[in-house]
């Protein structure tokens, strides 16, 4: 663990979180704190967190809690939201809301709030601060992920150091897909990398994520050179990412990097779906069959490769 005390920080750095998770055992080794950052580079088709992926606070719809009294409608000066005569609730019109807020400020049932609410580095510390005895006696920390963290580079850096500085270990959750000094820099500086690894073909990373894959294996290969702590994540996700003819291919080239840790296998699910419809985003991958037949096999081929393999993150 490096400690930094010459950066110029001030703690009063903002940053974007939609999420946070005490006492964690899959985002990384002990007992973890889980900070979740808005926004990311990409957009995986199976992504379960679609509500970390743009860069600003996004109107959060829970239509089961909304009991139709209209008060949003009084507010909204956009005309984005009408009662539903059939179900007697609210719908809004997603290309009309201009996500101001104002129906949040009304709606006491819950059914309208925020994904995201930002926080000072010093803020966040404090929160995180509050689980150190934990970290402590498992030899966790905090996890700091999203989205994708490196995206607000400027108050990711700010809160690892800030870690750090205070003994606290940071491990960085990435999709890897960093192209700036100061992204890269998070990841050099991370006591752990959680690293995901969605593929090695082009053209179906390009399909399947929205972004080309040579950035994310050049930097894994680079952070693997220079000795990092790391734990790949390979999401299973039937046809798209591992299938049984590149299983082999993607043990191979894991099994030639020195600084893997252990592999995570995390079998496709569908547990995030709710969320698409809180966003008014449709969910593309509903009819995929369970992963799990799929996740053992490729388990098997990995530790015939020498690789230690754990299910589930």
């Amino acid at each position: 663990m490096s400690k930094d005390t010459g950066t110029n920080y001030t703690g009063k750095e903002k940053g974007l979180v939609f999420h946070i998770i005490h006492g964690s055992f899959v985002d990384g080794y002990g007992i973890r704190t889980t900070i979740f950052l808005k926004g990311c580079p990409l957009r995986c088709l199976w992504c379960c967190n679609p509500e970390g992926q743009t860069g600003h606070p996004e109107l959060k719809y829970t239509a089961s809690n909304c009991n139709g009294c209209s008060k949003c409608i009084d507010v909204c000066s956009k005309g984005a939201i009408q009662i539903n005569p059939l179900l007697e609730k609210a719908q809004i019109d997603r290309k009309l809301c201009d996500n101001c807020g104002k129906c949040i400020d009304v709606c006491y049932t819950g059914a309208l709030e925020y994904f995201g609410t930002y926080y000072t580095v010093d803020e966040l510390f404090e929160i995180i601060k509050k689980d150190e005895q934990y970290y402590r006696s498992s030899g966790g920390g905090a996890t700091i992920g999203g989205g994708e963290p490196t995206f607000q580079s400027r108050f990711t850096y700010a809160l690892l150091k800030k870690c750090q500085n205070n003994y606290i270990r940071v491990a960085i959750d990435t999709c890897g897909y960093t192209t700036t000094e100061e992204q890269f820099k998070i990841l050099t500086e991370a006591d752990l990398l959680l690293y995901d690894l969605k593929g090695l073909d082009l053209d179906s990373h390009m399909k399947n994520t929205g972004v080309a894959n040579e950035i994310i294996l050049s930097n894994l290969k680079k952070l693997d050179d220079m000795g990092k702590s790391i734990i790949i994540r390979v999401p299973v996700i039937p046809g798209l990412t591992v299938n049984k003819k590149n299983t082999e291919t993607i043990a191979e080239f894991l099994s030639r990097l020195k600084s893997i840790e252990k592999v995570d296998l995390l079998p496709y699910h569908t547990y995030g779906t709710i969320k698409y419809e809180q966003i008014g985003r449709e969910y593309m991958l509903k009819t995929l069959l369970n992963a799990q037949e799929l996740t053992d096999d490729t388990k098997r081929v990995f530790e015939r490769y020498g690789l230690n393999v754990q299910l589930g993150g």
